[in-house]
C-alpha cells in the first residue's frame, strides 16, 4: 500500500538534497507519494510564517515527515521548527546512527547509534531575564525539566532498540556528579529500566568523560542515550567520527507520528552551486523507509550509497571528490539500476 509523507524541502540546500533525496527513491523504487509543504525561512518570505498551517495539516495528516534543513536564526528570530514539529507531534526519541562510508578517514568500521531525549531538558526553552539595580537583563536563567516520565520512556526506547537490532550494550551519558537532582533523576530511572533488559550490557558514565572516550576509542560504545542538550552536542561529536554532518541522518520518533531528517544545517554559503551532498537526508529516507515497513528498498538505497562512495569518482566535495550534487544522484540511480 503506498504511503504518503509530507516533504519539507527546507532552507538553503534543503531544496537541492531534498531533490536529490526523492529521484533516488523514485529510482529505487519506494512506494511513496510527497505531499511538499514549506517551512522555515521560505516560508516566512513567502506566507509570513515559519511553520504555516498547512504544512501542519499535512504532518497531522500524514504522520510521517521527511524534513531538510531549516535555518534557525541565532539570537532573536523565530524558535526552532525543529524543536516546534518535535514537541507538536510529542516525538521523544531523537535516534542518530553514525557509521562508516567513506574510507581512509581518522577511523574506520564506526558503526554507533546515540539516542536523546527530544522533549525535555534545556530544550524546553523555559527562560527568562533577571533584572537587577535598574537594568532589565542583568541576567538570564534556563530551567532544565527532567521527568520520570520522559526519562523512563527514552531510557526503555535505547533498550529496546539495542535488542531489536541485535546490539549488545547501552550506556547512558550524565552529568549526575554535579546537576544531582535533573541528571540524578535520568540516571536513577534508566537504573531502574536496565534491570528489565538483563540481555544488555548496561553502563553510565560522565557526559565530559564520554566525550573524550568517544575520541580515544569509539569502539567501546555501541548504543548511547542521553538528555536533550548533551545528546546534541555529542551527537555532532560523533558524526565527526564518520567524516562530518554529511553523513549524519536522524529520526524523531513518538507514539505515532515520525520525522526523519538531516543532522546538518541550511548551509547558506554553498546553496544554488550545486555542490551539496545529499548523503544525510538519503540516509535519514533509508530510516523513513524501515519506519514504514519498506526496509528492503532501504537496504538496496544504503548498498548503491556504499558502492558510489567505495567506487570514489563521483564523490561530492566535501568527501575529496570534485562531483556535483547532480552527478553523486546520478551515479547513484546508475548503482540501483545495476543492483
Amino acid at each position: 500500500m503506498t504511503r504518503t509523507i509530507t516533504v519539507i524541502p527546507g532552507d538553503g540546500i534543503g531544496p537541492e538534497v531534498t531533490d536529490a533525496t526523492l529521484t533516488v527513491l523514485r529510482a529505487a523504487g519506494a512506494d511513496l507519494e510527497y505531499d511538499i509543504q514549506q517551512a522555515g525561512l521560505v516560508a516566512l518570505q513567502e506566507q509570513r510564517n515559519p511553520l504555516p498551517r498547512a504544512t501542519l495539516e499535512s504532518a497531522e495528516r500524514n504522520r510521517v515527515i521527511l524534513k531538510g534543513p531549516l535555518t534557525t536564526p541565532s539570537g532573536s528570530g523565530f524558535r526552532s521548527i525543529n524543536v516546534e514539529l518535535r514537541k507538536t507531534f510529542d516525538l521523544y526519541a531523537n535516534v542518530r546512527p553514525v557509521r562508516t562510508l567513506v574510507p581512509g578517514g581518522r577511523y574506520e568500521d564506526i558503526d554507533l547509534v546515540l539516542i536523546r531525549e527530544n522533549t525535555e531538558g534545556l530544550y524546553v526553552g523555559v527562560e527568562h531575564y533577571i533584572g537587577m539595580q535598574g537594568d532589565s537583563r542583568a541576567a538570564a536563567e534556563s530551567v532544565m525539566i527532567i521527568t520520570r516520565y520522559g526519562a523512563e520512556r527514552i531510557s526503555r526506547y535505547a533498550f529496546e532498540y539495542a535488542r531489536s537490532r541485535g546490539r549488545k550494550k547501552v550506556t547512558l551519558a550524565h552529568k549526575a556528579n554535579i546537576l544531582k537532582y535533573t541528571q540524578g533523576l535520568f540516571l536513577d530511572v534508566a537504573h531502574e529500566v536496565a534491570k528489565d533488559y538483563p540481555d544488555i550490557e548496561w553502563e553510565d558514565r560522565i557526559i565530559d568523560a564520554t566525550a573524550m572516550q568517544l575520541v580515544l576509542d569509539p569502539y567501546r560504545f555501541d548504543v548511547l542515550v542521553m538528555e536533550n542538550m548533551f545528546g546534541d552536542i555529542l551527537s555532532d561529536l560523533m558524526a565527526g567520527l564518520v567524516g562530518g554532518l554529511g553523513f549524519a541522518p536522524a529520526g524523531n520518533i513518538g507514539a505515532d507520528a515520525a520525522m526523519f531528517e538531516a543532522v546538518h544545517g541550511s548551509a547558506p554559503d554553498i546553496a544554488g552551486k550545486g555542490i551539496a551532498n545529499p548523503t544525510a537526508l538519503l540516509l535519514a529516507a533509508c530510516m523513513l523507509l524501515e519506519h514504514v515497513e519498506q526496509a528492503e528498498t532501504a537496504v538496496r538505497i544504503r548498498d548503491a550509497i556504499d558502492t558510489v562512495i567505495q567506487e570514489g569518482t563521483h564523490r561530492t566535495v566535501d568527501m575529496g571528490g570534485n562531483a556535483t550534487t547532480q552527478e553523486y544522484t546520478d551515479a547513484l540511480v546508475r548503482a540501483l539500476g545495476a543492483a
